[in-house]
């Protein structure tokens, strides 16, 4: 072979292996981004359930194991039997009860957990193999950083209920929630930017501004929802579309100073998660429609208008039966998807020269 072929052999071999860093790049922190998910749904259930303060301490290394035998087991149910939730809501849980709740909550840590492994070991490991992009570098351990410090926020969340509550505080729980859906949502916008997605579709501006704005109302309405779980808000009412037999009910304001309504009334806080949600389904479907006349992003905003009414036809459903588990999880995947899509379709869009 000589010299000349040689060349042009490592000039098209170099542009194959670069696609192939890039694409795996862009899986792997779409896996992270599934793995977030999971960890949300795991931990929605955790809540639903009342099994968050089940494990009393944080072992982030040994605490994988979960215990192996019936002293072991003894051990960790003394441990919660010390806390007011067992005192004065659960006591004389039988052993069985007990693992049933324990386990809730350490699947959500061991889910939790993995993706710390998910993230930094591909991550450490592109970053010695040269292929990462410049430009990702710093997001990354940008990303990381959160990782970690949604690990210490979610043992800040348990705290708050091993001394003076039976339950953990709803202020706290929300922080917990929304941080982990802004992680979700830079692991998509980065996976988006590292496939070249950024600002490819060309669309008005009114078109571009209402879709930059979808995944702030919809993260809005996941910490709604979080506040809504928190505090079991969700049987305030089981009626649909009125509340307590009105459209607007009485009680919305009952509590002084009035914004407080907002953070401790349960009526009022399922009231504000309904209206938000209106507002989120409106705002979706005005910008499918805009969007489908201007010729872009079709697919993406039809999509995601129906997984709006899906999510909306859902959410009646676990109002009206009381928040049953499987309907309440299922909410709570739909809405981490609806995330995924308008971050996903946001980063996409770019106004359109005239």
């Amino acid at each position: 072979m000589d010299t000349q072929s040689l060349h042009s052999d490592i000039a098209r071999t170099r542009p194959a292996r670069t696609e192939r860093a890039h694409r795996a790049v862009v899986w792997w922190l779409r896996v992270v981004a599934a793995f977030v998910i999971a960890t949300l749904v795991v931990g929605g259930g955790t809540r639903l359930t009342d099994s968050g303060l089940s494990i009393t301490e944080w072992e982030p290394i040994v605490g994988v194991i979960p215990p192996l035998s019936e002293a072991a087991w003894q051990d960790a149910l003394a441990l919660y039997r010390q806390i007011p939730e067992y005192q004065l809501v659960n006591r004389g849980m039988s052993l069985d009860e007990f693992k049933a709740i324990f386990y809730w909550e350490w699947a959500h840590r061991l889910v939790a957990r993995s993706i710390g492994l998910v993230f930094a070991l591909p991550l450490a490991f592109f970053w010695l193999r040269g292929m990462l992009p410049g430009w990702l570098k710093p997001w990354a351990l940008g990303l990381l950083a959160l990782g970690g410090l949604q690990g210490a926020v979610g043992w800040w969340m348990v705290t708050s209920g091993l001394t003076e509550r039976v339950d953990v505080s709803h202020y706290r729980l929300a922080v917990h929630l929304t941080l982990a859906c802004i992680i979700l949502s830079l692991a998509v916008w980065l996976s988006a930017r590292a496939a070249g997605r950024r600002a490819t579709a060309a669309a008005p501006g009114a078109v571009t501004a209402l879709g930059k704005v979808l995944p702030f109302l919809v993260l809005g309405q996941i910490f709604l929802g979080a506040l809504v779980a928190g505090m079991d808000a969700g049987l305030a009412s089981d009626e649909w579309p009125t509340m307590a037999g009105a459209l607007i009910p009485e009680g919305l304001g009952n509590l002084s100073p009035w914004w407080m309504n907002m953070l401790e009334n349960p009526l009022t806080v399922q009231f504000d998660h309904r209206i938000l949600g209106y507002v989120v389904f409106l705002a979706v479907v005005a910008f499918a429609l805009a969007a489908w006349r201007a010729g872009a992003v079709r697919g993406a905003s039809v999509a995601l208008a129906a997984l709006v009414t899906l999510q909306v036809a859902i959410g009646v459903a676990v109002v009206v039966m009381r928040v049953p588990l499987h309907l309440a999880l299922t909410h709570q995947f739909v809405a981490a998807v609806i995330l995924w899509v308008t971050v996903d379709t946001s980063t996409r869009l770019t106004r359109r020269k005239a």
